[in-house]
């Protein structure tokens, strides 16, 4: 790879920690530990899935130069006629960004009351401070330093969730019995659905055009190299998190299949019976990591989300207290943590439709993409990923 297109990477690295938040840790381990392999398919579905979406997000910033959800706002403020549906698209964009943020902000509190014993209340005050403070730190030095500093975040992911697969290494007949699509029970549907939620993150969708857009901004590339760029940026960053992905369901399946676990607490403590405390410390660190990087990520998302859809004249700040505050008040309250989670993860695949069908509409269209628009068979395959993610969110209904 041309050291030139190397300095160019970095806005899919930002948005891939969303593709490894605490909310994929419950839905994966839940997955394996209650179905093993059953549902390999879906996460490698899900993840080439992501791929595309990804892609259409980037180009779509990069061509126009604007984000998605400035985009969605132009469109919807032309037709005055349209005011209820503006706010019943800027109502669930925020709720999008709340789910997003109490996966996010609920699994690091997770992780420090399994390292330091700390209420989960506190915790969740902890991390929602961090993300708030990290960020401006990070965006105060620039876009790359904080692609550089995310990008080394997902990497410390990747070596603390990779590593468990050492210690209960899958079986690979099972791996390769788990990629012919199927459901046993209504149970695998819900779950399948929740790791679709916590793969293709609708709030990923909303920020990645906004991060290809301020990256490039004024770089002097051609569109041309800046697509083929972000293509191999998408490629590279998915890649690694389909791994993680991945590793959490196989690492559940060979080692938690058939255990009673019912939260992350569960796991860790029979990840420690099983293989000693370093694996499940390993794991612990790899969730905190994990909740405080994609916090940071979901926390620029919301907030953004927030200023396009909403109103523009709510400061920053507020902006990120609006989506962090819900998820304290979760633990507050003293609802179970690891289902609050998987419940997120359920949200959030009912939002994908809410980013994908306007980006799929926007990347098609001429007048907005130019000469850049998708081309038939990418359209083809766009649509296809819309129906797949409508027809799993009608069968969680049929089957609740």
């Amino acid at each position: 790879m041309q050291r030139r297109t190397v300095t160019l990477l970095g806005p899919a690295f930002v948005t891939a920690l969303a593709y490894v938040d605490p909310g994929n840790v419950a839905a994966n381990l839940s997955a394996g530990a209650n179905y093993g392999y059953l549902l390999v398919w879906a996460l490698v579905l899900a993840c080439l899935m992501a791929m595309l979406v990804q892609y259409l997000s980037a180009k779509l910033g990069v061509v126009t130069g604007q984000s998605l959800s400035a985009l969605v706002r132009d469109r919807l403020n032309a037709r005055s006629h349209w005011r209820l549906w503006r706010t019943a698209y800027g109502a669930q964009a925020v709720v999008v960004a709340i789910a997003t943020d109490l996966a996010e902000v609920v699994g690091g509190a997770i992780a420090l009351y399994l390292l330091f014993g700390l209420p989960l209340w506190l915790g969740a005050i902890i991390v929602g401070a961090v993300a708030i403070l990290a960020l401006h730190w990070m965006r105060s030095r620039g876009e790359h330093f904080f692609e550089i500093l995310m990008a080394a975040v997902l990497a410390t992911i990747a070596v603390g969730f990779l590593a468990t697969l050492v210690w209960l290494p899958p079986d690979p007949a099972g791996v390769l019995g788990g990629m012919l699509p199927r459901f046993s029970d209504a149970g695998s549907v819900q779950l399948a659905a929740a790791m679709l939620g916590a793969t293709v993150m609708p709030h990923a969708i909303y920020l990645h055009s906004a991060l290809a857009n301020q990256r490039h901004e004024g770089s002097g590339e051609t569109v041309g190299r800046l697509l083929q760029v972000q293509r191999i940026d998408v490629a590279v960053a998915l890649t690694i998190a389909a791994a993680v992905n991945l590793s959490m369901l196989l690492f559940a399946a060979s080692g938690l299949r058939g255990s009673t676990i019912d939260s992350i607490e569960g796991a860790h403590a029979e990840i420690a019976a099983l293989v000693g405390s370093v694996p499940a410390t390993v794991f612990a660190v790899g969730l905190l990591v994990s909740g405080l990087g994609s916090a940071i990520v979901g926390t620029d998302a919301g907030a953004g989300m927030v200023k396009d859809l909403i109103s523009p004249r709510i400061t920053p700040t507020t902006r990120r207290l609006i989506t962090l505050v819900p998820s304290v008040a979760v633990l507050v309250a003293g609802l179970h943590p690891t289902q609050a989670l998987v419940q997120s993860q359920l949200v959030l695949s009912f939002g994908i439709a809410f980013a994908l069908i306007p980006l799929v509409l926007l990347t098609s269209n001429a007048t907005v993409m130019g000469a850049h628009r998708s081309g038939p068979v990418v359209r083809t395959l766009a649509w296809i990923v819309v129906a797949a993610v409508i027809a799993l969110n009608v069968a969680v209904i049929v089957t609740a």
